[in-house]
């Protein structure tokens, strides 16, 4: 054989393993780009050859999955049982004659990362309905009454801002408005006459009809409000020298100072001091929450500059004597508490300790607050 002839076939030869690699190539990083086209990102811990596995198998599967099991047919109740595998799930839909393939739904479930937020209950399902419309149904279940938190210590902007999220289908500056005005409402509110509801928006936990009123959903935080405050805490309150919208908006003051319920009551009867002996309040969250919302701080900038004590606010307690005109957040049944049953101290300032612990030292004087700084 002759040089020539010989180096012809090598030539050939590495030819051919370099089409064969760009062919391979192809098919590596083809496969995930086409399903990622048809069935939309995939889950992101799939990656390397599980990506690709499951990119082949939704692709196989596509027709059935984009396919009823039968037009004609009628719905059926299907249940799925806490704990089950989706490997069982779609075993079963198969059985049921509900879904055509049950490894081509499996396949989308895994691809999607759906497999792990099926939903056990009862649903009532379709033959008529597509694999991958039933792959949707699966991971919610409608419910007509929804779970609802409000923070203590949030803002009504930030109950309002939560709303669309919670499937309460509230309008958020409905809410507001009403807030803020509310003798707009006409049922279930017997605080009409004040400036502004919140701080009567009692935190904790609801369960809402998602298609309340906006009426109708205030007047369900505010008779949280009235079962929970008693009338002896009330009378506590009043005991004080305060009237309830008073004691409410001082609460509210407390709520956003300090996250420990056992210094509540302490750091009330700071403020309680410095009214009374007509000082200036002088407390942070009355200036974040006259400063507002921002991009970059949210509601409630931490930590304030010294600019920022400045700001010309009827809320800042640095520039004005008193009270603020309204509640600065939704308070808590301890905070509420701690203005109706202060300690009984000299102390007049506070500062956060210098461990980290979210406690603060008190002092009955100034040169004493100054000395424990943490500089």
């Amino acid at each position: 054989m002759s040089p020539k002839r010989g180096s012809s076939r090598v030539g050939g030869c590495v030819a051919l393993v370099i089409i064969l690699a760009i062919l391979a190539a192809g098919v590596w990083f083809g496969v995930p780009i086409l399903a990622e086209k048809e069935f939309g990102e995939p889950a992101p811990y799939l990656d390397g050859f599980n990506r690709w596995n499951f990119s082949l198998q939704v692709l196989s599967n596509k027709n059935d999955l984009n396919s009823a099991a039968n037009p004609q047919a009628d719905e059926l109740s299907f249940e799925i049982e806490p704990g089950e595998s989706v490997t069982s799930v779609a075993g079963r839909l198969q059985d049921a004659g509900l879904i055509r393939d049950a490894s081509g739904l499996r396949a989308y479930l895994v691809y999607k990362g759906f497999d792990a937020q099926v939903i056990a209950g009862k649903y009532t399902l379709s033959p008529a309905m597509s694999s991958l419309e039933i792959a949707r149904k699966i991971q919610t279940t409608y419910s007509q009454d929804v779970p609802f938190y409000i923070y203590p210590g949030w803002r009504a902007e930030e109950i309002a801002a939560a709303l669309p999220t919670s499937g309460i289908q509230v309008d958020p500056d409905r809410f507001l408005q009403l807030v803020h005005y509310p003798n707009m409402i006409e049922i279930g509110n017997p605080y009409a006459g004040f400036p502004s509801l919140d701080g009567f928006l009692y935190p904790g936990s609801y369960v809402i009809d998602r298609e309340v009123s906006a009426e109708e959903l205030i007047s369900i935080f505010l008779g949280e409000f009235e079962r929970q405050v008693s009338a002896d805490l009330i009378t506590g309150i009043e005991v004080q020298g305060l009237m309830l919208y008073e004691g409410v908006t001082l609460a509210s003051i407390i709520q956003r100072e300090t996250f420990k319920d056992d210094e509540r009551a302490r750091m009330a009867s700071v403020f309680y001091n410095r009214l009374r002996t007509g000082m200036k309040l002088e407390t942070d969250p009355t200036v974040q929450y006259a400063l507002g919302y921002s991009d970059r701080w949210g509601w409630w900038k931490t930590p304030l500059a010294s600019a920022d004590l400045e700001v010309d606010s009827v809320y800042n307690t640095y520039q004005y004597f008193g009270l603020p005109p309204t509640p600065i957040s939704n308070p808590d049944l301890t905070s509420l508490q701690a203005v109706a049953n202060p300690e009984e101290t000299e102390y007049f300032y506070f500062r956060a300790t210098c461990d980290n612990s979210g406690y603060h030292d008190f002092s009955q004087t100034f040169e004493e607050h100054l000395s424990k700084s943490c500089d």
